[in-house]
């Protein structure tokens, strides 16, 4: 008897339902879990195969959009002429239609298809240092964000995760406007790919990044940093730690980075001016 082969991978949801064990407290139940997807999407540029990302088969228009803006792929929207979204066997294939020679140059680069990429690698296709190491230039003066306006959007944001809060696994990027309102919210279980969806989603939406601030429930790297900055992001917080090089390149572009963001308690690292609170500084 052959085995049974595969199904495609559903582009409508981000988990799936397995029947688990659980173990708990000297207890035994068997219950249906939700399980997050993750498939490999293969980014194909005017047929020229580009990269392969380990992603969350939500949202994958705006993530193509979002991925050709951040990584430098076309210059503007009105490049990428079209997006069409595969499903195949192995996972999904996004074919799209740029009006860029970026693509081409870069996958011809040694005549060799370029890096496949981890949920979690945020270089991925990257196979010379200048592609790797960007610099966005300095992002604009954006706007002044009272401490409680972010506190506020902290208390929130968990709410605002149904992936998150069903599987407990993916990562969310998140457009605030200046009152701490969320405006909307992409997940994934790569946290460039969900700063990715949601890039592509506010330039959809006409959405201006001079009118609200960016939460990222992950850590600070320097991808993220240069993801946001190239966005026209002027400031950033994330959940967790930056590192050296995401501060060098915030303070370098002009972005105010917080990380350590609690509600109650946060670190700003770069361009302070930005964020507005009460509190006295103690030397």
């Amino acid at each position: 008897m052959l085995p049974k082969r595969p199904e495609a991978p559903s582009i409508d949801h981000g988990y799936v339902t397995r029947r688990v064990d659980r173990y708990r407290h000297g207890e035994h139940e068997q219950l249906n879990d939700a399980i997050t997807e993750e498939v490999p999407v293969a980014m194909v540029y005017n047929d020229v195969p580009f990269a392969v990302m380990m992603v969350t088969p939500l949202d994958l228009e705006d993530f193509a959009l979002g991925f050709s803006l951040s990584e430098g792929l076309v210059a503007k929207p009105e490049e990428l002429r079209s997006i069409d979204v595969r499903p195949r066997l192995e996972g999904v294939e996004l074919a799209m239609q740029v009006d860029s020679s970026v693509v081409e140059d870069r996958a011809g680069r040694g005549g060799e298809r370029l890096l496949p990429g981890r949920s979690g690698c945020g270089l991925c296709g990257a196979r010379m240092l200048e592609d790797a190491v960007r610099h966005p230039a300095p992002v604009g003066n954006g706007p002044r964000i009272e401490a409680a306006a972010l506190e506020r959007a902290l208390d929130t944001l968990r709410a605002a995760q149904p992936v998150n809060a069903a599987t407990g696994s993916v990562h969310a990027a998140a457009w605030v406007d200046v009152d701490g309102t969320i405006q909307m919210v992409r997940e994934d279980v790569g946290r460039h790919n969900a700063l990715d969806k949601l890039i592509g989603a506010m330039v959809k939406a006409r959405i201006d990044p001079a009118e609200g601030f960016l939460i990222v429930t992950s850590r600070a790297s320097y991808e993220m940093v240069t993801k946001a900055a190239s966005a026209g992001i002027t400031f950033m917080a994330a959940i967790s730690a930056p590192t050296a090089l995401a501060i060098h390149l915030a303070e370098s572009t002009h972005l105010t980075l917080v990380g350590f963001a609690r509600p109650g308690s946060f670190v700003v690292y770069t361009h302070p001016q930005r964020l507005l609170h009460a509190a006295g500084v103690r030397a």
